[in-house]
């Protein structure tokens, strides 16, 4: 209600020595669900807030005193007396009703266990990843503020968003073009486009997935990555893959470039796009698989007469990158596959083992052990990884706390794609 109608007789209690008195009067009565019980405080109280108090509880307050209290009842009391309204009524005539906040809060854990109810029967609910994001956005306050915006039902689309993209695997499943995926889960071909709330609430799921933490990456290639990682597709042409050597069957234009840029030893970049335009049948039936450049540049410079095939995965492999490499599986190519010594290297070579049938390639306890010795190396980051081929090098790294690039050991890396035959 309005305090501009209310009668003359209330202008007292708007002055300055009650604006502070009814607000904190307020607030505790808010907090405790109505009870008159208990005293609230002024500090540091000016002359007009003294002679208020005095006037309520009928006893001196001295000018010095550095705070003054006021029992509820007493208030209650004196406000009944002198307008005809108790506490309550007189706050609600002046600035409308009060909330009842334990009320608030009941409901507000009611909706907030609603909108996690669904969750619980997702075939996602018994991985370890799921069961982190879950608890992560109830534990930042992400679940609180959807539920008061009212959007919890985001939290229920977002689910069903992960469910589509991973496999019970935890892999992703073919690939989906991110307005198509948008325009399934909601109707709205937008809705994952970078910056809204759906976009982010999955992709901090995804990026638990592999094991990155929960933090979102700013950057476009970093987000794209992740979408990628699960077959999801925002740009068929940002989506890339560089190789080396590979050759290709077929009449096509792209087939034609890989045969040239193949025929001359030159690094070739393919593009989502033209692989899913043009298919391509690699020709090579051995192929190695690198995590870095570096490595398939100095192949390029030093290697010009072996024709050893080479694929970079640059980070995390993109969507062109598992397209190629699973058209030359299903042709019959061999893969050799190894990534850094790190959690994530862990996780990608692990990924391509269990997706393509790859051999990991110097990734043993061994070769980890020969190249920490050679050097000063950077301490593991993030969370631990397994490798499934090779159980004592998860170890090995745990008990030594470090990293290694894949670059130490790149004199070894070329001696064998100078022999690619011995790989057959």
């Amino acid at each position: 209600m309005s305090t501009e109608n209310e009668p003359s007789a209330y202008d007292e209690l708007r002055g300055e020595g009650w604006t502070r008195l009814l607000a904190a009067a307020r607030r505790r009565l808010e907090r405790t669900g109505g009870a008159l019980d208990g005293d609230i405080g002024l500090t540091s109280p000016g002359e007009a807030e003294r002679r208020t108090v005095i006037g309520i509880t009928g006893r001196y307050r001295p000018e010095t005193a550095r705070r003054l209290s006021v029992p509820l009842r007493d208030l209650d009391g004196y406000l009944y007396d002198r307008y005809g309204t108790g506490l309550l009524a007189t706050l609600g005539r002046l600035h409308g009703p009060l909330r009842d906040r334990p009320a608030e809060r009941a409901d507000e854990e009611a909706r907030r266990e609603q909108a996690l109810k669904s969750t619980h029967s997702s075939r996602l609910a018994g991985q370890e990843w799921f069961a982190a994001w879950l608890e992560r956005m109830a534990a930042d306050g992400t679940l609180t503020r959807l539920v008061r915006r009212g959007d919890a039902l985001l939290l229920d689309t977002a689910v069903r968003v992960l469910e589509r993209l991973l496999s019970s695997s935890g892999r992703g499943s073919g690939v989906l073009p991110l307005p198509v995926l948008a325009e399934w889960a909601t109707g709205d071909t937008k809705a994952l486009v970078p910056g809204t709330p759906l976009e982010q609430l999955v992709l901090r799921g995804l990026a638990l997935r592999d094991g990155g933490g929960p933090a979102v990456p700013r950057d476009r290639t970093g987000r794209r990555a992740l979408w990628e990682s699960a077959g999801a597709i925002a740009d068929d042409l940002a989506s890339q893959v560089l190789v080396l050597n590979i050759g290709a069957r077929g009449d096509t234009v792209v087939c034609d470039w890989l045969r040239d840029a193949a025929s001359f030893g030159l690094p070739f970049r393919l593009t989502l796009h033209q692989l899913t335009t043009d298919p391509v049948v690699p020709a090579a039936r051995t192929i190695f698989v690198c995590e870095n450049p570096a490595v398939l540049r100095a192949a390029a410079g030093e290697l010009q007469d072996t024709g050893a095939a080479l694929v970079c995965t640059e980070g995390v492999p993109s969507a062109a990158c598992h397209q190629l490499l699973g058209d030359a599986v299903r042709v019959g190519a061999r893969l050799h596959w190894r990534a850094d010594f790190d959690w994530a290297g862990l996780r990608i070579t692990a990924d391509a083992v269990a997706r393509h049938g790859a051999r990991p390639w110097r990734m043993t306890t061994a070769d980890y052990t020969a190249a920490l010795g050679e050097g000063e190396s950077t301490p593991l980051a993030g969370p631990p990884a397994t490798s499934p081929w090779d159980p004592e090098l998860a170890r090995s790294m745990r008990e030594s706390g470090s990293a290694v690039m894949e670059e130490r050991l790149l004199p070894a890396l070329l001696s064998d794609l100078a022999r690619p035959a011995s790989f057959q």
